[in-house]
């Protein structure tokens, strides 16, 4: 999740995304890490969306079994169906989706529990891994000048 919390605070910079992070990891071992990069003009390139990219590319298969996925924030219903479909067995978020509407960002009211249950998907969740350090993403992205919600 460091890592994740990590790259996401790029963003603090560039500005190519909001304030958001993910990390693959398989075996103990990183095999993605990526930030939000949809101020690029693709309102898919979601941190999990572009570590999963990154992950494929990297072990040649669409099929992610054995990973798992740390997230600074709970993913939305894109991602978290990118997530199940590339067979990733477990995701690790720091913030739930409600903590990024607070904070001003366009999100679904719809948890990823929920979703899991509605599609009875096998992946196991865990939430508010270093939520504290995740929120501060939310609340430093939200004072900062300049910054965009979307």
């Amino acid at each position: 999740m460091k890592l994740a919390i990590k790259e996401a605070r790029k963003n603090f910079k560039s500005l190519s995304g909001g304030p958001f992070g993910a990390c693959i990891v398989r075996k103990g071992r990183v095999i993605a890490v990526s930030r939000n990069t949809v101020l690029k003009n693709d309102a898919t390139c979601h941190a999990e969306i572009n570590a999963i990219r990154i992950a494929s590319k990297k072990l040649w298969a669409y099929d992610l079994s054995g990973c798992v996925i740390y997230s600074t924030t709970e993913p939305c219903p894109m991602c978290f169906a990118a997530i199940h479909w590339a067979r990733i067995k477990r995701i690790f978020y720091g913030t739930k989706t409600a903590d990024a509407k607070i904070a001003g960002f366009n999100e679904l009211n719809i948890s990823t529990a929920k979703l899991a249950s509605l599609g009875k998907s096998r992946v196991k969740l865990t939430a508010s891994v270093l939520k504290e350090e995740c929120v501060k993403l939310l609340k430093d992205w939200a004072a900062m000048p300049g910054k965009v919600f979307y």
